[in-house]
């Protein structure tokens, strides 16, 4: 009996250890978020965020997790005058409200390197409404290339995150576009 005892406890010993999940972290060096709206059906006004932080969670079964914060203070448009009005209250509220954050549904990572539909929860100025992103495929997601580069495009209405200032001439659907770099970084799990 003590011989069975010690072969299986030998065998416990050769078996590989416990399965890891690569994490990704976003670059926030080489990624960024750009946004454009309709002023008066006739031009567009632009703007893109170049600091954007956070991660990319991968549980072992390879669901994904997207967890993305954008810094509102590092918005750049064309003009300071467009900036300041976009950072003021009436739009993103800067000064209150100093992060965008956005969370995903668990989603197999199968489906980001498919480029499928991503869904999750937009945090804008304090409100929190669901969102969907098309995703460009992203095969570097699997096959271990790196950095990984992932575009996104959704949209959303500014009304609904209480932004209705300028309703005339200014259009509420906003178009967005991401550009995400990912690092991977190996965690126990």
């Amino acid at each position: 009996m003590r011989w069975l005892a010690a072969l299986l406890l030998a065998g416990v010993a050769l078996l590989p250890p416990p399965a890891r999940a690569i994490d990704y972290r976003i670059d926030p060096a080489r990624s960024q978020a750009q946004f454009v709206v309709r002023l008066f059906w006739l031009r567009s006004i632009q703007g893109r965020f170049t600091r954007m932080d956070g991660e990319v969670a991968v549980s072992p079964q390879g669901m994904a997790v997207v967890d993305a914060r954008i810094q509102v203070e590092s918005l750049a448009a064309n003009g300071a005058w467009i900036r300041r009005w976009m950072l003021a209250e009436e739009f993103f509220d800067g000064p209150h409200y100093p992060i965008v954050h956005f969370v995903s549904a668990p989603v197999p990572l199968a489906a980001i390197a498919d480029g499928e539909a991503l869904d999750g929860t937009l945090t804008l100025r304090g409100v929190t409404r669901p969102v969907r992103f098309e995703l460009d495929p992203a095969p570097c997601i699997e096959t271990g290339e790196r950095p990984c580069t992932i575009v996104a495009r959704g949209r959303v209405t500014r009304s609904d995150f209480g932004m209705t200032a300028r309703r005339p001439a200014l259009a509420d659907e906003v178009r967005l576009n991401l550009q995400v770099v990912l690092e991977a970084v190996s965690v126990p799990h």
